[in-house]
Formats: C-alpha cells, structure tokens, sequence
C-alpha cells in the first residue's frame, strides 16, 4: 500500500510540475486538411496584391534543388488584370459537365509561376514545393487556393509580357465550398466528384500507401 502510495504522490508531483507546450497556430495535419483545391470563390472577398506577396514570401524559407531558386512570381489581383486570366484557363477537368466555376464564383487573384531556365526535374521538384508552401500560407491566412496546369501559356505569357514561360497558375481566394476527404482502398476510383453540394476527394488510405 505504502509503495502504491509513494506511485501515485509522485505521478501527481510529477505532473504538477511537467512543463506545458504551449501551442502556437494550426498544426501542420490542420494545415493540411484545410488545403484543399477549391474551384469556386466568394465575390465579397478581394484579395490584396499585399496578401499575395505574403504568400509568395515563404518561397525565401523553403528548399531548393541545388539552391538554384529559378522560380519567379507575377501577382495578379482583380485590380490589376484577373479578367485577363480566366479566360485562358480550365477548373474542373474531371467534372466538366459542370463547367466550373459557377458564374458569380470565379477566382479573382492568381500567382503565375514561372522560370529563369527552361523546364527540367530540377525545377518541377522546386515547382512542387513551392506551390504546396504558397497554398498553406494562404490557408494559414485564412484564404484557399488552387493550382491550374490547364491554361494557355503563350497567350498568358502575351497578356502580361512575362519574361518567362509560365509553368502553372496558383488562384487565390475565399472558399465558397464544402469539400471533403473520403478514404479509398488502392484499387478505387480517384476521380473527385460532387453530390448533394458536396465535394469529395478520395485519397489512399495510409495503409495502402506504404509498401
């Protein structure tokens, strides 16, 4: 009894004393969940070319194959030509019944990225980081975003006099959708698809993943 005792006064004196973590901001699982690609954006909300240059700011902080950082950025927001964009690019392309976006819900704010030298793995790996990097900044802002590969280069290139090639288009905004994860076996059907209002993502399961 004295032993069980002893146990217990010195498991409460122990967790008494243990050092609390204090946790700052959204983990990065949270993060992760919230970064989801969303095709259709509230009008309400103008993002800022201030908001946009934040967001491109974590591309100083992150890795780069060979540290070449040959990525470059144009900022455009709706004051400063979006409506030049959407017309050159496509959302949706597996739901294209639908011909997203809605009217009245289309992306008003865009990253273009591009390259200083011509397209090889090297920058694709800097490319894939880079987008995911930008996309949960601007989730941590409280924003969303979507990465675009389906659009006109030369004529996106022409619209803004880009010294370089576009490689993809990042759109920023305010979310109007409800998405979803839902978990799928190897062999399943990734395609996205919608009911109900309700967009859904399937995605491997973990166990699945691992070989």
């Amino acid at each position: 009894m004295a032993d069980n005792y002893l146990e217990k006064r010195y498991e409460e004196t122990l967790g008494a004393n243990k050092p609390k973590v204090k946790r700052i901001g959204h983990t990065v699982d949270e993060l992760l969940l919230k970064n989801r690609s969303v095709r259709g954006y509230k009008k309400v909300y103008a993002v800022s070319r201030e908001e946009l240059e934040r967001i491109v700011g974590v591309c100083c902080k992150i890795p780069s194959a060979r540290n070449q950082q040959v990525l470059r950025f144009k900022l455009v927001t709706k004051e400063s030509g979006a409506d030049r964009v959407l017309p050159l690019i496509k959302l949706g392309g597996a739901l294209p019944e639908l011909h997203l976006p809605f009217p009245g819900t289309e992306p008003e704010a865009f990253i273009v990225c591009c390259s200083t030298v011509p397209e090889s793995p090297l920058v694709d790996v800097d490319l894939g980081i880079a987008l995911q990097s930008m996309l949960l900044k601007a989730v941590e802002m409280g924003l969303n975003g979507l990465i675009i590969g389906a659009f006109n280069r030369e004529k996106l290139r022409e619209a803004f006099d880009l010294p370089y090639t576009p490689l993809m288009v990042l759109a920023i905004g305010k979310g109007d959708e409800r998405i979803e994860l839902t978990p799928i076996a190897e062999g399943e059907s990734h395609a996205y698809y919608r009911r109900d209002g309700v967009h859904y993502v399937p995605k491997v399961r973990t166990a699945d993943l691992i070989i």
